[in-house]
């Protein structure tokens, strides 16, 4: 007898870790939000591990949420694979994109129905990565990126200029109203990009060294929920904080600049199949618009 976790369980845990949200799994599969929390408890509890930790913004794997989603993408990936040979039907090829967290949740989640729609034939699964590594190893087919350098064994294709900026708090007490007034508030930094404030600083008159000290959180999405919480001024690209700024938990008091660094989407050189061509074609389409 095989010893596995409910089924239903692991369902709900696959569709939440490729979306990021428990909402947006609970869509899905059709069901109420209770019901996917529920299932995913069950499962952290068979397995005597934590598999998410749970943001404002969503949901983010653990270690072991992460090494739970390879398995179980690669399982469920083989049985669609096979019960559309037996039944006869045109398989569904599948690609899996990587990219920060908050880009597939405040750009590429949003967007993603209408590339199913247009492709129904292929499946994106998304997983939070930002590791070239990644890439190398085909842990992921692809990446969405933001750098300044790229490595000479990889594709890159532009998508679109990375703008950066300060964002608070709409409460934030003190005064923003030039550059020059940053020295001295509580900054928050991000061990993803340790000199964004720095290199911001630089680019609009203000001594570096000035802005070099804050607190510092491992991921930008822990960063930017200090800054809506009140913590303190981040420093963030405007495309991973559009869905704060909509809902006015954040705000820009200087607006946006570019960074001198690039989205773009990152595939090893001798990748060429058609399913990998169609959903470049579309993220250059969608960059544009």
């Amino acid at each position: 007898m095989r010893r596995l976790p409910p089924l239903n369980a692991l369902r709900a845990f696959d569709a939440a870790a490729r979306q990021l949200s428990i909402s947006a799994a609970a869509q899905e599969l059709h069901v109420t939000h209770s019901a996917v929390s529920h299932q995913i408890r069950q499962l952290e509890q068979w397995l005597g591990k934590s598999l998410f930790v749970r943001h404002a913004g969503g949901v983010r794997l653990t270690a072991e949420g992460q090494n739970l989603r390879q398995a179980v993408d690669h399982t469920f990936s083989t049985l669609v694979a096979r019960c559309a040979e037996i039944a006869e039907q045109a398989p569904i090829t599948e690609i899996v994109l990587g990219a920060p967290g908050s880009f597939l949740s405040n750009w590429l989640i949003p967007r993603l129905e209408r590339f199913e729609a247009s492709y129904s034939g292929i499946r994106v699964r998304l997983q939070t990565s930002t590791s070239m590594e990644d890439l190398r190893r085909h842990v992921v087919d692809c990446l969405v990126v933001s750098d300044r350098n790229w490595p000479a064994d990889v594709e890159v294709v532009s998508l679109f200029d990375e703008t950066v900026g300060p964002v608070c708090a709409p409460g934030w007490p003190h005064r923003i109203a030039m550059p020059s007034d940053l020295p001295g508030q509580p900054l928050l930094h991000t061990s993803s990009r340790p000199h964004a404030w720095m290199e911001w600083a630089s680019r609009n008159g203000v001594e570096p060294a000035m802005v070099a000290q804050g607190r510092r959180f491992d991921h930008l999405s822990l960063l930017v929920e200090a800054a809506a919480a009140g913590l303190g001024v981040a420093i963030a690209p405007a495309l991973l904080v559009e869905r704060e700024l909509s809902q006015g938990k954040l705000i820009a008091p200087l607006g946006f600049g570019p960074s001198g660094a690039l989205f773009a989407l990152c595939a090893m050189r001798d990748r060429s199949d058609k399913a990998f061509c169609d959903l470049r074609e579309w993220l250059v389409m969608e960059s544009a618009a």
